[in-house]
């Protein structure tokens, strides 16, 4: 199966058994090499459907201040593109078997070469890829490689884009929808946004592609009530926070307790 086939699959299986997928994301390297990967089989243990890797980068201006410290420890440690491909690597000899995408600036994917970057990411065990600061009509070149490795590519979407902008990305995304449920940063937040409801229609009405909710996921009734509306929740912040912080007996019941709710709905 392409990355593509395997996206595809995990958001086909949470529909058919009548839930959204769990999707947690970690920083590669944070806090130490060894620490993401015991952090990375814990989560798949406690009910991860698809995983969001964070690769290091100098400048994260869509991430918040606990994503932007811990990539910045990680770099500080020497973590590269190349390390983070080889974690991946070692976690599918492992056995990780959910699908990886690597969320990545483009400035990384372009010092390392566009089209090597895609084969490397390919071979390592990585199934799709979403780059937050390269907007589709911008990206053709990116685009054509994966196409060509069927590795899954996404886009991001705001509360704030307008039509075109939705069918935009619904022409060019090939994995999932991100929409992103607030204007800011990532972080762990109190309450949802009372216009998500609205924010998830709206994409809804211009593609059949599963639309992943993340930004301010924090605990099992926020994870319960994004299941409702959308096809994945994405959380960050909250896990990374807690692998940097706590051990890996909690990173596992936060999993767990995220997990149930992505798989519990609960209506608004």
């Amino acid at each position: 199966m392409t990355g593509i086939e395997r996206v595809r699959a995990v958001f086909e299986k949470a529909k058919r058994e009548g839930h959204a997928a769990f999707m947690p994301y970690h920083a590669m390297g944070y806090p130490t090499r060894e620490r993401t990967l015991e952090v990375v089989s814990a989560l798949a243990e406690s009910g991860a459907d698809l995983f969001e890797i964070g690769i290091p980068f100098s400048d994260p201006l869509a991430d918040g201040p606990t994503i932007q410290e811990a990539t910045y420890m990680a770099l500080t440690q020497g973590t590269t593109v190349a390390d983070c491909l080889e974690m991946v690597r070692e976690l599918r000899g492992q056995g990780v078997e959910q699908p990886f995408c690597a969320m990545s600036y483009y400035n990384p994917i372009l010092a390392y070469g566009e089209e090597r970057f895609v084969q490397d990411a390919v071979a390592a065990g990585i199934d799709g890829l979403i780059v937050p600061d390269l907007p589709p009509g911008e990206s053709e070149l990116l685009e054509e490689a994966c196409r060509r490795a069927g590795l899954a590519i996404i886009f991001f979407l705001a509360p704030t884009s307008n039509e075109e902008r939705i069918r935009t990305v619904a022409a060019h995304a090939t994995g999932f929808i991100y929409l992103v449920s607030i204007t800011g940063i990532t972080g762990a937040r109190a309450d949802l946004p009372p216009d998500l409801v609205d924010s998830v229609h709206r994409v809804r009405r211009y593609t059949d592609l599963p639309v992943a909710v993340g930004f301010g996921i924090s605990n099992r009734e926020q994870a319960s009530r994004v299941a409702a509306l959308a096809d994945g929740v994405i959380v960050g912040s909250a896990l990374v926070r807690m692998a940097g912080n706590d051990s890996i007996d909690s990173v596992r019941a936060l999993g767990e307790e995220l997990a149930a709710g992505s798989h519990h709905p609960l209506d608004s």
